[in-house]
């Protein structure tokens, strides 16, 4: 076969190749070229000509790249993407211009654990709604969690595939929310904390796998494809006990190390990372071994464990938030009988164990348990996050670059940088001197569509078409 002029062969898939490494380098050259002897004084990209383009004067930027502080930085926005990032950006005549010069401008936050489509009731509320109910409830919380500036979530568990329905409608542009990675049904065995316990066996038809309740190896590698033949980003199971949950102790392990191992093998071969609910020691021990990607609560930890995490490269998602919910609701008195039991025992190994995984240099992702305590309230995780040690930078990275390197979406989410989706958020002032800041955002964006401006909704009208 004739060599081509460059001495390439000229079978296809070279040619695919070379043309893949002159973009990349292409791309590289132009971000050098622009940034200038600043280096990363101003960074851009070149997207698709797009007559929607927004110019946002930021008083101060956390990129969620570095964990550094730029000032009066314009970002510019054009369509869905960020396309560029510095102090001297030339804006294309006719952009929209948004002011936040005397705002903090960061990527917009994480959450890593959420139940959207729950929220709404007593656990026997399951006896009276309807179906399709659990969906209304996620329209409504979607939105709430959008303007409390979380552009991102990952939602870990919910009933009927009702999480798949308010994702695919988020994502069509027919309702308002956050971009969502859903994790379908929780997985969990017979009588578990995944499980439903407490009522006549003449209630509810027993579940099986496509519930999400399985045990012994080929049942729980078929309830993990399962969930992903409809419609799982993810993978959640219950490695442990939990607090919500009647007829089982909040820490024992649930499923065996060899069946972990093959729930994360099996989620991995279809690219799903997996985030395992856990409490106790052992349990906690055996998901990490098996190689999921998070340990959510995390609030029995030791030594060893911490060791054991930091090794396997494993992440915190510390749900503090719930915690204190769950503790308040039991000391009320209306959270009773064995969950408030178990909030009340769990609650000061819980700090404890937060403390000691800050301490030690565990990787913290930042989530919530929202649906245990209101929609909307997430980002007084932050407050809790400053209280067990972690510096207000810290926080706002594991709900930045953290939370998308848990997702896997580094190369989308959890920085501003050209090039990204065009997520942000924003508030009056400085929340690194005031981390309660983060609790009233004053602006979103999501995919360069404003949601939220000067404190108040901004309404749009429903579409067929949307973003992910």
């Amino acid at each position: 076969m004739a060599k081509q002029a460059n001495g390439m062969s000229g079978h296809p898939k070279e040619r695919a190749s070379a043309n893949r490494i002159g973009i990349l380098l292409a791309l590289v050259l132009t971000a050098v070229w622009t940034a200038g002897p600043a280096g990363l004084a101003a960074q851009r990209v070149t997207l698709p000509d797009s007559t929607d383009v927004t110019a946002i004067t930021a008083g101060r930027l956390i990129d969620g790249v570095d964990g550094s502080v730029r000032e009066n930085v314009t970002v510019l926005v054009r369509g869905t993407r960020l396309e560029a990032v510095g102090e001297n950006i030339s804006v294309p005549s006719g952009a929209t211009r948004i002011d936040l010069s005397d705002h903090t401008v960061m990527p917009g936050f994480i959450d890593l654990h959420t139940h959207l489509t729950s929220g709404d009731g007593s656990r026997d509320s399951r006896l009276h709604r309807w179906p399709g109910h659990l969906a209304i409830v996620g329209v409504m919380n979607a939105r709430i969690t959008l303007e409390a500036g979380f552009t991102t979530v990952r939602n870990v568990g919910a009933d009927n595939f009702a999480d798949v329905a308010l994702r695919d409608a988020i994502n069509r542009g027919l309702v308002p929310g956050p971009r969502m990675y859903t994790a379908v049904y929780s997985l969990g065995i017979t009588g578990g904390h995944c499980d439903s316990n407490g009522y006549r066996p003449d209630i509810f038809e027993e579940p099986g796998i496509e519930r999400g309740i399985a045990q012994g190896i080929e049942n729980v590698r078929e309830a993990v494809n399962y969930q992903i033949k409809y419609g799982a980003d993810l993978i959640k199971f219950c490695a442990t006990g939990g607090v919500l949950s009647e007829g089982d102790a909040v820490g024992v392990q649930q499923f065996t190390e060899e069946e972990m191992v093959v729930l994360v093998q099996t989620a991995k071969m279809a690219d799903r990372t997996v985030a395992a609910h856990a409490h106790g020691l052992e349990g906690i021990k055996a998901a990490v071994r098996a190689g999921v990607t998070t340990i959510d609560h995390g609030s029995m930890l030791d030594d060893e464990t911490v060791r054991l995490m930091d090794e396997h490269g494993t992440y915190l998602v510390p749900t503090m938030m719930a915690f204190e919910n769950v503790r308040e609701r039991a000391l009320a008195g209306t959270l009773t009988g064995l969950p408030g039991e178990k909030a009340l025992e769990i609650y000061p190994h819980f700090r404890e164990s937060i403390q000691l995984a800050v301490r030690e240099g565990v990787k913290i992702g930042f989530g919530t348990d929202a649906g245990v305590f209101p929609h909307g309230e997430n980002g007084g995780e932050f407050r809790l996050l400053v209280d067990v040690g972690m510096s207000p930078m810290q926080a706002i990275l594991a709900a930045t670059r953290e939370a998308a390197i848990v997702l896997h979406r580094t190369e989308e989410l959890g920085s501003v940088e050209p090039g990204k989706v065009a997520d942000l958020v924003a508030v009056q002032g400085d929340p690194l001197a005031d981390i309660d800041l983060l609790q009233n955002i004053d602006f979103v964006m999501k995919d360069g569509v404003v949601y939220k401006e000067g404190g108040r909704s901004s309404q749009r009208p429903a579409t067929e078409e949307g973003t992910r």
